[in-house]
Order: C-alpha cells, then sequence, then structure tokens
C-alpha cells in the first residue's frame, strides 16, 4: 500500500491569490474578549486585490470580535477535507452594507459569478444588515497536504 506523504509548498503573493481563488470554504480565527481563539466556519472569497473576503453580520462573534481586535486568522480548506489548505494571517476591516455594498457585489462574484439583479441583491444586503469582512494577507503557512511524513514513507 502506497502512504500519502504530507507535502508543504511554500509560495508567494501571487500564487497565495491563485489557490484561495478556486477555495470557498474556511475556518476564521478571532480573538474573545479574554484572549482565547473564537473560530468560525465561513465561505470566503478572493477580492481583486488578493483580499480574502467574508459576508456576515455585525451581531456575530467574528464581527464583534474582529472590529475590537483585526488581528484574523484564516484557514482556506479544499472541497476535499484531505486535500491542499493554508493559513492566513492578516488585518480585518469591515464595511457594513448601508455604508457601501460594492464591496459584497465582489464577494458574490468572486465565489457565484453573476447575480440575475443586482440591484435587487444590493437591496437584500442592506436589508438584512450584512457586513463584509476583508482580510489584507500580511503572511501565511505554505500550501499543505495531510499525510506522513516523507521520512515516514517506508
Amino acid at each position: 500500500m502506497t502512504r500519502r506523504l504530507a507535502t508543504t509548498t511554500t509560495v508567494d503573493r501571487a500564487a497565495l491569490s491563485d489557490f484561495l481563488r478556486t477555495r470557498h470554504n474556511g475556518l476564521l480565527i478571532t480573538t474573545r474578549t479574554d484572549g482565547t481563539p473564537q473560530a468560525s466556519p465561513v465561505s470566503c472569497g478572493v477580492d481583486g486585490e488578493g483580499r480574502i473576503v467574508v459576508s456576515t453580520y455585525p451581531q456575530r462573534a467574528k464581527a464583534k470580535n474582529a472590529r475590537r481586535d483585526p488581528r484574523v486568522s484564516i484557514v482556506v480548506l479544499s472541497d476535499d477535507f484531505g486535500d491542499a489548505w493554508v493559513q492566513v494571517d492578516g488585518t480585518a476591516e469591515l464595511i457594513d452594507a448601508v455604508t457601501d455594498t460594492e464591496p459584497l457585489v465582489e464577494y458574490y462574484r468572486c465565489i457565484a459569478g453573476e447575480h440575475p439583479d443586482w440591484d435587487e441583491y444590493r437591496e437584500a444586503m442592506v436589508k438584512q444588515g450584512k457586513t463584509l469582512l476583508r482580510i489584507t494577507p500580511e503572511r501565511w503557512s505554505p500550501i499543505a497536504t495531510g499525510g506522513f511524513p516523507p521520512e515516514r514513507a517506508e
């Protein structure tokens, strides 16, 4: 039986964005008021400037925590749980739909493509009180896969 070997691939910012662009499952990690981590499973995308974007509500723990302490991490997973993943650390900013819906439009486009009625979408984002959490990557791990360490391949 062939054992699957763990891999790590160091990438630059452009390759990181390419990797992230096709993956939309993440685990966002923020910091609670007591300093402990708070994790939230999220759908995520990458905007035109290579920032990771997540749609949420301002009342959610992730949004409250990121407003208080914008240092966040996100682990972006492949659709196949055993496939490649990466952790990205960065600074989050939050944009409320009542202020600007265009970042939410870009979020939708990078995950799902074109909407049949953008005016309706913008109105729904304001009505629902949505917030966009936008993460500027500052550092990241190598892109990794799980498996046996290469020295244990035998």
